[in-house]
């Protein structure tokens, strides 16, 4: 085969912020602090900090390949900390400061951290930590030299303290193969020990590019993006290195994720588009109400995470005025695996079904749905299946797994989901459910999904999940739980009622729970292991709270 006579650069993450710096140096990223203080610096300035702190890694002792930790909010030293690790050689490790204690530590041992930085309102967890770290590990506090809180842990530094020694920083970035390992982030681990999945440059570049393209209403030079989700979810669903590539400002919200505080900011720095998960934005359109309109500048909202009902995207487009993208992902993937395409020829609220989709693959992502054996299934729209992936942003293993890989990928090198899927024919993807929270009654599958969007329809409904309880007749039956309006409460017969509008007789739940709040994981999605976990007893049938469909 003859080659082609082109020369071969290596795909850096680092490239990415020494072209913002370069074309689109004054474009600023405006972070709100643990304190509420606001900080603004410019991507030059970003560039300049993050070579000054790859320095200070190297004279803590950090060699390429060494995993370094976060323990951190979305804020501009967290971003400084995504280009300052990688740019050198090493792995940025992200960790969710939600989970468990027992967990983090867990995994920080797993990853065998050399040095962990974390936002100074996480010292008491930091101190907590401690004994249980991976030997000789460095920690850092992400404050000012002066402000390093008194109940850190013995030989902390400062962050900015560690700049500062710096005089200049690097000079430039070392070249490093693209294919060097860049970021690690494991998955939440609701069954079982979280799995790390380990990314590279080549592919954390790509997939950025392919994020950008996937979602351009999102993007561009006239764009400031607020990423609600978070830097240690999965890096921000690659925002921190679609924005700098495409021109758009970033603006970073800190720990406070409530519609308030998220409106407010929005307000105040013209926000154009956001990105986060449906609850999230459930309490931005609670004060967007109260408010009685939306921010200022804000136009696009894309959500994911988990799917999204109806009835919030009503509420968003033809309340509000917001258009709506919708995507999917895992943290297999980089993470984003497809996104709606926003269509501006149309009114808001006029694709209210198109955009409960999954939408289309990223490009460099290849999407399937197989039978159980493994048997390629039709894209027609109709045939339903497990979904599987592969592509340059799909792992190909567990980060020193080898038991979680063994059983995640097909004999063709196919990854598994675990979602239930449909796809037309023309690559538009429906999650119709996981495959372990698939309902299966009397025979027949319910998808909880179809379910909780259904149920989240219902006049007084504001949230609702849907799992499976034992039965002796049907093997299961789908119970719902449901968070009612408090201001206009839904009753379950009016529950039942509407649901039988769009459900067939044997898909309606036997039993209707009511309670204040629904279980969240650590990344924000509704917990349905929690559910089963407080609700089903082992071997019992739960009390039956709704009335029983005849």
């Amino acid at each position: 085969m003859l080659s082609g006579l082109m020369m071969e650069r290596p795909l850096s993450i680092a490239s990415i912020l020494d072209f913002a710096a370069e074309v689109h140096g004054g474009t600023m990223v405006v972070s709100r602090g643990v304190d509420g203080d606001i900080h603004r610096q410019d991507y030059r300035q970003t560039r300049s900090r993050a070579l000054r702190m790859a320095a200070a890694l190297r004279g803590l002792g950090v060699v390429p390949g060494d995993r370094v930790a976060t323990l951190a909010w979305n804020g501009h030293r967290h971003l400084e900390l995504y280009y300052a690790i990688s740019g050198l050689g090493a792995v940025c490790h992200t960790i969710n400061p939600r989970l468990p204690a027992a967990r983090i530590g867990w995994i920080a041992r797993h990853a065998q951290d050399r040095v962990l930085f974390f936002d100074a309102d996480l010292t008491p967890l930091v101190a907590a930590l401690a004994p249980g770290l991976p030997a000789g590990i460095r920690l850092v506090c992400l404050c000012a030299a002066d402000a390093l809180p008194a109940d850190a842990p013995a030989g902390t530094l400062a962050y900015e303290a560690l700049l500062a020694a710096q005089d200049t920083g690097l000079a430039d970035w070392p070249e490093i193969p693209e294919t060097a390992a860049s970021g690690l982030c494991y998955s939440s681990g609701t069954t079982g020990d979280p799995k790390g999945a380990l990314y590279s440059h080549r592919s954390t570049v790509l997939h950025a590019m392919a994020t950008v393209l996937a979602a351009p209403a999102s993007f561009g030079t006239d764009h400031r993006i607020l990423p609600a989700v978070p830097l240690f979810h999965v890096n921000a669903w690659s925002l921190p290195f679609g924005a700098p590539l495409s021109g758009s400002g970033l603006v970073m919200p800190g720990p406070r994720l409530d519609g308030a505080s998220l409106f407010q900011l929005m307000e105040d720095e013209a926000v154009t588009a956001a990105w986060g998960v449906p609850t999230v934005w459930a309490g931005l359109i609670d004060a967007m109400r109260a408010a009685g309109r939306r921010p200022r500048a804000l136009r696009v909202l894309l959500i994911g995470g988990s799917a999204v009902g109806d009835a919030q995207i009503h509420v968003l487009e033809e309340e509000f005025g917001i258009a709506v993208l919708h995507g999917w992902g895992m943290t297999e993937l980089s993470p984003v695996g497809s996104v709606t395409r926003a269509r501006p020829d149309l009114a808001p609220g006029a694709d209210i079904h198109g955009k409960l989709a999954q939408g289309i693959r990223l490009f460099g992502t290849e999407l399937r749905i197989a039978a159980g054996d493994g048997r390629p299934l039709p894209h027609d729209g109709a045939t339903v299946g497990e979904l599987e992936a592969r592509g340059n942003s799909v792992i190909r293993a567990y980060f020193d797994d080898a038991g979680a890989s063994a059983g995640a990928f097909r004999d063709d090198g196919w990854f598994r989901t675990g979602d239930v899927s449909r796809i037309t024919a023309d690559g538009v993807m429906s999650v119709v459910d996981r495959t372990k929270d698939l309902i299966k009654s009397g025979g027949e599958w319910i998808s909880s999904i179809d379910l909780e969007n259904a149920a989240m329809t219902c006049p007084g409904v504001r949230q609702a999940a849907a799992i499976a309880v034992p039965d002796e007749k049907w093997g299961e039956r789908p119970m719902l739980v449901v968070v009612a309006d408090p201001a206009a409460p839904a009753s379950a017969a009016q529950i039942v009622a509407h649901l039988g509008q769009s459900l067939a007789k044997w898909q309606i739940p036997q039993h209707i729970l009511f309670c204040d709040s629904l279980p969240l994981t650590a990344t924000g999605k509704v917990s349905k292991l929690e559910l089963r976990r407080a609700l089903v007893p082992a071997g019992g049938t739960p009390q039956q709270d709704g009335p029983t469909p005849t």
